[in-house]
């Protein structure tokens, strides 16, 4: 058998806070000594109430700094909470070997955030582009009983080994990519996704391997919509 640490498992299970909360704008959680993850935390959010959270993977050779502002000014106007985690090495774990110590990283933060912040079961979302988007699509599949969406952007591929839960999926790719191919990645994934029977939303844009603004936010709809609200 499979051991779920190394498939991609997270132990993550949310919880009720029992430290006080971070103060608004960008904070270093201080976990680690080096490349420690980041947390925005928009202006005037009550702690106390349910938050979405949207996890955000940077891509290779990347950083937080680098990749928050793709979804910072989304998280300030709508009032969701952006992790940024930061690969141990120049990209994450799976690119090079496989699951191992940025699994365990993210299992930390996600600690962390939850025992600051009231977090939305309903909606947590991990997210990322290029690098950050293989990994957020490949986590996030192994990891449906706790991941409610993802939010993939100009991804080479996906790796999953254990499925778990059904996450809603929103998937973007530049037709100009020279970078990684739109035939050979996301065009291939849309429809081996909607073989599985998952729910995918799909968007091609004329662009290069770059995300497109307007396409991030109709991501942020798609992440932040009532699912009371959605056809069946």
């Amino acid at each position: 058998m499979i051991d779920p640490r190394l498939a991609g498992r997270l132990s993550f299970a949310h919880r009720l806070p029992t430290k006080a909360p971070l103060p608004m704008g960008r904070n270093a959680l201080g976990l680690f000594a080096e490349r420690d993850p980041i947390l925005f935390v928009p202006d005037g959010l009550d702690a106390r109430r349910p938050t979405p959270l949207m996890v955000l993977f940077h891509g290779g050779g990347g950083s937080a700094a680098r990749i928050l502002p793709m979804f910072e000014a989304h998280a300030a106007a709508n009032g969701f909470l952006l992790l940024a985690p930061q690969s141990l090495f120049p990209t994450w774990d799976i690119v090079i070997a496989g699951h191992g110590p940025d699994r365990e990283r993210l299992d930390a933060a996600l600690a962390e955030v939850a025992s600051r912040f009231l977090l939305d079961p309903g909606h947590l979302a991990l997210a990322g582009h290029s690098d950050g988007g293989s990994y957020a699509l490949s986590l996030g599949l192994t990891n449906g009983c706790v991941v409610t969406h993802l939010i993939v952007s100009s991804a080479g591929f996906m790796s999953v080994l254990v499925q778990a839960g059904a996450p809603r999926i929103f998937l973007s790719h530049g037709t100009r990519d020279e970078q990684i191919p739109i035939d050979r990645s996301a065009r291939a994934h849309a429809a081996r996704l909607r073989d599985a029977g998952y729910d995918v939303t799909y968007v091609e844009y004329d662009g290069p391997h770059a995300y497109e603004p307007g396409v991030v936010a109709r991501a942020v709809t798609f992440f932040l919509a009532d699912p009371s609200t959605l056809a069946p």
